[in-house]
């Protein structure tokens, strides 16, 4: 039988939080980021960390305060090391695969050198593909000294996206997709993305697995006429979505799209499933299969998850 021991937690990524409860630690966690918020309960917990430009406006606005941050070699995020001293965490975990999606590692590294009181482990998650997630859910549960547990949640996420996988192999169609993850400029999902498309039975015409999302240009958009599009950009909700729509749909190319003449163009949350790679990108495949395959998958996430646009 494994020790379980009892650690104190500060997790600075949105999916990490949500890794470590669903391996049984949310009562372990005594602080979050700013992103944190699900499940609902973890919300009560302190917030460690803030962005370092204003986040509403437009995403070409968003994009633009992002690359002047960025171009001054600056990280686009604060970490309270003051908060970080008081929680006097054990372990704390950040990532490195992308510094504008979260908290990255030098960000915590700096913060961690102020920290007087406390000397916690930084377990820092590395994830572009799906195979690089199931890594992180066994590199958390090795911190927490339950790598069985660990083993067994991989087990089970891996084989409900499985059975997706082999009912959507079995299909006779197969749409050409395309996955938007910015809306200006425009960017392709890339990551874990690929993989998924193609898991629910679907042919993922931008951004390659394992890569980091590429830029697109509506050139090449228009140039490959998808049969469906999707759109969850990084950090957006639905409405918020829907509310950047007009960006694309004022194009005068747009209507002759085959995607928006057959009304195959849906938007989905990227902020709570698509963009982060934890446990519930099962729950992104599930909406993927819904949206692909309507007539053979249903897992009532229609409205919730995704919405024709």
């Amino acid at each position: 039988m494994e020790k379980v021991t009892k650690p104190r937690i500060v997790s600075l990524i949105a999916s990490s939080t949500e890794i470590v409860c669903a391996l049984g630690f949310e009562n372990n966690l005594v602080g979050r980021s700013h992103e944190c918020d699900f499940p609902e309960s973890v919300k009560k917990l302190p917030v460690c960390t803030e962005t370092k430009f204003v986040t509403d406006g437009t995403s070409y606005e968003i994009d633009q305060r992002v690359k002047a941050i960025l171009q001054e070699g600056l990280s686009v995020y604060r970490v309270d090391a003051g908060k970080l001293n008081e929680l006097r965490p054990d372990i704390i975990i950040t990532q490195t695969q992308c510094e504008v999606c979260a908290v990255s590692l030098r960000d915590v590294e700096a913060a961690v050198c102020d920290l007087i009181d406390s000397r916690p482990q930084i377990v820092s998650l590395r994830p572009n593909s799906l195979a690089d997630v199931w890594a992180d859910i066994m590199r958390v549960a090795q911190a927490l000294g339950i790598h069985e547990r660990g083993r067994l949640l991989v087990q089970q996420l891996q084989q409900r996206m499985a059975a997706i996988a082999e009912a959507a192999q079995a299909l006779p169609s197969r749409p050409r997709v395309a996955c938007i993850e910015w809306i200006e400029p425009l960017m392709a999902a890339g990551n874990w993305m690929p993989e998924l498309v193609e898991m629910a039975g679907g042919l993922n015409l931008f951004g390659d697995a394992g890569k980091h999302s590429p830029w697109m240009t509506w050139e090449q958009l228009c140039e490959k006429d998808p049969d469906v599009i999707i759109v969850l950009p990084c950090g957006f909700d639905i409405p918020r979505t829907r509310q950047e729509m007009p960006t694309l749909a004022q194009k005068p190319e747009w209507p002759q799209l085959q995607a928006v003449r057959n009304h195959r163009v849906f938007l989905a949350d990227g902020n709570q499933y698509f963009n982060r790679p934890g446990p519930r990108l099962v729950e992104s495949l599930e909406i993927l299969a819904e949206i692909l395959h309507s007539g053979v998958f249903s897992f009532n996430h229609a409205r919730i998850g995704w919405q024709l646009l």
